[in-house]
């Protein structure tokens, strides 16, 4: 098939390749049915090398014969890695239950795939507080265990076939990438002096929009193996169970399930990444570099007037995909040491992956990019804290401890970046004073002041390290 390309940077035909190794067609394809045909056994780890090999080698290509690898034993392999605990599906069967008996229940879901025969089962949705307003709801959608296991095989074998092939601008849900890395370009680009101006955006909704005939048709492009294509559809438009009412989706993915990540990436490649890299970034004056990490996102611009017609256009680009922009989270502001020369005056901060970027100065004089948690962070994790608190008030003071202890660890893991360190010291304290309170309100501690509370050997807490000094 010939390669033809848009002015909108998506690819719209590509050479079909029957092919997953080197060496001819080793593997089978697919039939028009849909139903798996077999193979020669073959070691889980090199039949997804084989794949990623190829699609980095042949980046036009497309993989006509994938389902074939959800055998058991990839299955078995793809169950191993998952996360035991879970919440239940619709079914309310856990991960362990479903593992007591892995072989057996594998064996059904193969033998159901070979047929044609498996539907997706409904998706439970549940509510969590929205991340810097707990007054909102957060959907999510939750599989059951057995379509979290084919929903991540699948999801290993597309990543083998899109992860050589996703720009380097990408980083959210990448193995060996991280929000680190993400924030790590951001730092290097705006010390570079390459992007004193930054296009702060936010995508309305993303995951409850995401068109789904657009994301089948880009799919297309490297898919197209019916039996995969055909799950992926259905998955899409699985009904959703939310107290007792059953929907039927018309557009987005449910946050939630194992392929929702890659999916959301696959759109936006197509969406922003491409069309950023090959009609956007050739037309500007000055350079210009994109930060992704799944649909949140930052452009740093040498050029205000590059940032400026940037800003009007992204809107129009996105809602050809059915997407919009949130005009309350979206802004253009100066922010490098070379801003002011044209475009916008200097405007301070921005955020970007929980983390609050200003400039300030260094002890030498020099101008240096200062990171601090935001305060939505901040607050989620106080706010969380003292629930938990309330919620074990009465456990023993050692056991309070060591799970305070591990709550502070994980926020230390993540913000502990130069610079942070007073931050995370008063997180600390405020934590310590949380837990005073909560063991005063018990009878045998009421009288216990926080001078005498700090006199008892078990009433400490780890301080806050740098353990991320190169990001």
């Amino acid at each position: 098939m010939r390669r033809e390309e848009s002015e909108d940077g998506i690819v719209l035909g590509a050479r079909e390749s029957r092919v997953q190794g080197e060496g001819g067609p080793r593997f089978q394809r697919t039939n028009v049915g849909g139903s798996l045909t077999t193979e020669e056994e073959h070691d889980t780890y090199t039949g997804l090398e084989r794949i990623a090999h190829r699609a980095q080698a042949a980046p036009q290509e497309r993989f006509t014969a994938l389902a074939h690898h959800l055998t058991e034993e990839f299955l078995g392999d793809t169950y191993g890695r998952m996360n035991r605990h879970g919440a239940p599906g619709v079914d309310r069967v856990r991960m362990t239950a479903y593992g007591q008996d892995l072989g057996a229940h594998v064996a059904d879901l193969v033998a159901r795939l070979k047929r044609g025969a498996y539907q997706p089962p409904l998706v439970r949705r549940t509510y969590i507080p929205k991340p810097g307003n707990p007054a909102k709801q957060r959907p999510l959608g939750i599989p059951t265990v057995e379509d979290r296991l084919l929903q991540a095989a699948v999801a290993r074998v597309l990543g083998a076939i899109y992860e050589p092939v996703f720009l380097d601008s990408s980083f959210g849900f990448r193995p060996g990438r991280s929000a680190h890395d993400a924030l790590q370009r951001v730092h290097r680009v705006v010390r570079s002096g390459r992007g004193p101006y930054v296009y702060e955006a936010d995508i309305r909704g993303f995951f409850d929009h995401l068109d789904h005939a657009w994301l089948l048709r880009m799919l297309g492009l490297k898919i197209g193996d019916p039996t995969i294509l055909r799950l992926i559809r259905q998955w899409l438009t699985a009904g959703i169970w939310d107290q007792g009412t059953v929907t039927r989706p018309e557009a987005g993915t449910p946050q939630g399930g194992p392929l929702s990540p890659l999916l959301a990436n696959v759109y936006l490649h197509y969406v922003l990444d491409l069309w950023f890299t090959r009609v956007v970034r050739p037309r500007l004056t000055g350079a210009a570099e994109l930060v992704r990490y799944a649909d949140d996102f930052l452009v740093l611009f040498e050029y205000g007037e590059d940032a400026e017609r940037f800003a009007r256009v992204l809107p129009q680009r996105l809602a050809k995909f059915g997407l919009e922009v949130a005009p309350e989270k979206t802004r253009l502001i100066a922010f490098g040491t070379h801003a002011g020369r044209q475009g916008p005056a200097a405007a301070g901060t921005f955020d970007f992956l929980g983390f609050t970027h200003r400039l300030g100065t260094s002890r030498t004089g020099q101008r240096v990019v200062v990171r601090q948690p935001t305060a939505k962070s901040v607050q989620r994790f106080l706010r969380e804290t003292k629930a938990w608190l309330h919620q074990h008030m009465h456990d023993a003071p050692r056991d309070q401890q060591q799970a305070l202890a591990a709550k502070l660890r994980g926020v230390y893991q993540y913000f502990g970046l130069p610079l942070c360190f007073p931050a995370l010291a008063k997180v600390r304290h405020q934590v310590l004073r949380y837990w005073h309170e909560t063991l005063r309100r018990r009878s045998q501690t009421r009288r216990v002041t926080w001078a005498g509370m700090n006199q008892r050997p078990w009433f400490t807490l780890p301080a806050p390290r740098v353990l991320h000094p190169e990001v």
